[in-house]
């Protein structure tokens, strides 16, 4: 048995928290749910934690875990049946009224007494919720089914949480090992390798061209180190100019998708956040033709995002969807083909959320089988780096010990 901390709504709408025993979560839920309540949070009771906050919601800013609980606990207190307003209360209650996210939540809940929707009211809170959110939830709203629409929004960030998570993990030692060969390289050619110059220079001998480029390279770094890191300073905020115009991001997007690796790893997150927003929107009677004009905005990759512009135009025209996306979409064959069965069987707003939960899936693995490729080849590249450094030096060495010899 377990102890599980828990927060549920009452049947009077109250918030109410305790503590149960339990063999597991669901034993928990269980639980409460005989009680007459509704489990907003549950987590498992850990001693040591006791005395400290259990809650994200303190911190200065806002993070995606905060919005996958939040959209999680909403889509469970409109489920319950309360009414979005009462459901906003209960949310800025348990966050605090002065945690930042309370604050946000206050402003979204005037937003909606002012009669605006409720997607607007997350729009006007800037980044905080980004166009991919927005749009889902304005489909809720025009499909009547907000509920399900956050239940699937809360599946789908909690999957993202768990790729950057296996992501940052699977980077930590990469970057370790890239960390410690740049600062091996930089004291090797910084520190170590001027103090061979006097010796060289005093022997009057021509160096071998090995060492005479990394005595340059030395050099240079020497006195144009400043001037390479400020260069590299002002590269990445051209860069990041460059993706703030859509004309240059578009560029950029199309050189990502011929990328051998890159390439298709962006092609199958798009192709399944495609699948699952447009099956969500069907299934909740979008129709279709306006259905694709939302998932356009959801989609970051512009080039991609382009395409849907003619996908719309042919579906005006009277044509099937597969085929407007194999022609202008540039999504992975397998989602075309599961799109092209779905439409032939009548079965296409399930097809369409399989076929993103098995390209989630593929992603997940390509990403893995690219980390797993970029280790050794990152050690292979560095390794063969500072033994062309040492070597270029131990040439030169030998060089004048064989002189002295003479």
């Amino acid at each position: 048995m377990a102890a599980f901390l828990y927060k549920a709504v009452d049947a009077d709408g109250k918030v109410v928290e305790g503590e149960l025993q339990a063999v597991s979560r669901d034993h928990a839920v269980n639980q409460i749910h005989l009680n007459g309540q509704v489990p907003i949070r549950i987590e498992e009771s850990r001693q040591k934690n006791r005395g400290a906050p259990r809650r994200s919601f303190q911190r200065k800013s806002v993070s995606a875990e905060q919005i996958a609980s939040f959209t999680r606990e909403l889509a469970t207190l409109l489920k319950s049946g309360q009414p979005l307003d009462g459901a906003l209360a209960i949310l800025i209650s348990i966050a605090g009224e002065e945690s930042l996210f309370s604050q946000h939540l206050t402003s979204i809940r005037d937003s909606l007494k002012s009669g605006n929707s409720f997607a607007d009211a997350l729009a006007k809170e800037g980044t905080l919720f980004n166009n991919f959110y927005v749009q889902m939830v304005r489909a809720g709203e025009s499909g009547g089914a907000l509920e399900g629409v956050l239940a699937r929004l809360a599946l789908h960030l909690e999957r993202a949480k768990e790729v950057r998570s296996s992501l940052i993990s699977a980077l930590i030692y990469p970057a370790i090992l890239l960390f410690v060969a740049i600062t091996s390289i930089l004291i090797l050619l910084t520190y170590v390798i001027p103090q061979f110059s006097e010796l060289f220079s005093d022997m009057g001998q021509a160096l071998p061209m090995s060492t005479r480029i990394t005595m340059g390279i030395a050099g240079f770094l020497q006195d144009y180190g400043w001037v390479l890191a400020l260069a590299v300073i002002l590269l990445i905020f051209f860069f990041k100019w460059q993706m703030s115009r859509r004309v240059s991001a578009k560029r950029w997007h199309a050189r990502l998708l011929v990328l051998p690796v890159v390439g298709p790893i962006i092609k199958q997150v798009e192709a399944a956040r495609f699948c699952r927003t447009l099956g969500t929107l069907l299934e909740n009677g979008v129709p279709l033709l306006r259905s694709v004009a939302i998932v356009k905005d959801t989609i970051s990759n512009h080039v991609i995002a382009d395409g849907m512009d003619q996908v719309v135009n042919q579906l005006k025209s009277g044509r099937r969807l597969a085929d407007p996306l194999t022609e202008h979409a540039q999504f992975p064959l397998f989602a075309l083909q599961m799109i092209r069965v779905g439409e032939e069987s009548g079965q296409l707003e399930p097809m369409l959320m399989q076929t993103a939960e098995i390209l989630d899936q593929e992603t997940q693995t390509l990403i893995k089988r690219a980390l797993s490729l970029v280790e050794p080849v990152m050690i292979l590249v560095l390794g063969l780096i500072i033994a062309g450094v040492v070597m270029s030096i131990l040439v030169a060495i030998l060089g004048v010990n064989s002189l002295v010899a003479l």
